[in-house]
């Protein structure tokens, strides 16, 4: 990409009366603005209380002065200016065809996200960073009619934070999706992440993956056999990421002799309270 500006607002902005109805007018008298290619909105103000719609809805208005952006990042904040789980996102719908060279989206956070009839012919990649993803963005996203998308990323969190799905929602979400290019593949940050590695791996995008990433879940020895099983007939593969993970030691060492790139580092043990197993995703709150 091209030149990065961050634009947030902090506590004392924020109380003299900046908000997410002011960004844009902010954004837009900035000199440097039209030089930046890669748009990065941090904290909006009171980013628990207010959504980012404001933003949205300017952004689409002003569409010719954004029309050069070709990524974008919203809600990039961490858990001191706001927990991830109270981010208040908003509605994508209009802004696929207001971005028209777009080619990597980020959000963070998922209350009160919809991305609405994804259609777009640049985007090659998208993330989403929250706690829970509703079952209602992933049938946004398998709808999607995204042709050039290389890159997807999910995290699905815990139930108690928005995830409202199960193993078969992901599995579903590879079934129907179609995009044909996609070479990098996330479904990470996970308390089910065995049941999501063998809905991955029995995937139609096995066979095109060059990067396959199962990390910040719960992966155990159980879904650590299914990838050694599975990858020696993946030629196409070159990375495999699983960082922050419950694998024993010695799956993380047969993973690490694979023929790719593995990262499994930050290795959990399970906790144990009054009789009971607890293995937590590392990104939920």
């Amino acid at each position: 990409m091209g030149r990065s500006k961050k634009y947030v607002y902090d506590y004392e902005q924020s109380e003299n009366g900046k908000g997410p109805g002011t960004m844009v007018e902010d954004i837009l008298s900035d000199p440097e603005f039209s030089q930046v290619t890669d748009l990065v909105i941090g904290c909006w103000g009171d980013s628990w209380e207010g959504s980012c719609q404001p933003i949205l809805d300017q952004m689409v208005e002003h569409k010719e002065e954004f029309s050069h952006i070709e990524s974008l990042f919203v809600g990039d904040m961490d858990y001191e200016e706001c927990e991830v789980s109270w981010i208040i996102q908003g509605d994508y719908g209009r802004l696929w065809q207001a971005l028209p060279h777009l080619k990597a989206l980020t959000v963070k956070g998922s209350t009160d996200l919809k991305l609405g009839e994804i259609c777009h012919q640049e985007l090659e990649a998208l993330t989403i960073i929250c706690g829970g993803l509703p079952v209602s963005v992933f049938e946004e996203i398998q709808n999607a009619k995204l042709p050039n998308l290389k890159k997807l990323v999910l995290y699905i969190g815990v139930e108690y934070y928005g995830f409202d799905g199960d193993a078969d929602t992901v599995k579903t979400l590879l079934e129907k999706s179609d995009f044909p290019n996609l070479t990098w593949l996330g479904i990470e940050d996970s308390e089910i992440q065995d049941e999501l590695t063998q809905a991955v791996l029995d995937s139609k995008y096995m066979n095109q993956l060059k990067v396959l990433d199962l990390s910040n879940g719960t992966l155990t020895d159980k879904g650590g056999a299914l990838l050694l099983e599975k990858l020696p007939s993946c030629p196409n593969l070159e990375e495999l990421d699983v960082h922050y993970h419950y694998l024993s030691q010695g799956m993380v060492k047969k993973l690490q002799a694979l023929p790719i790139k593995v990262d499994a580092s930050e290795r959990n043990e399970p906790e144990t309270y009054r009789g009971e197993t607890w293995m937590n995703a590392m990104l939920t709150e």
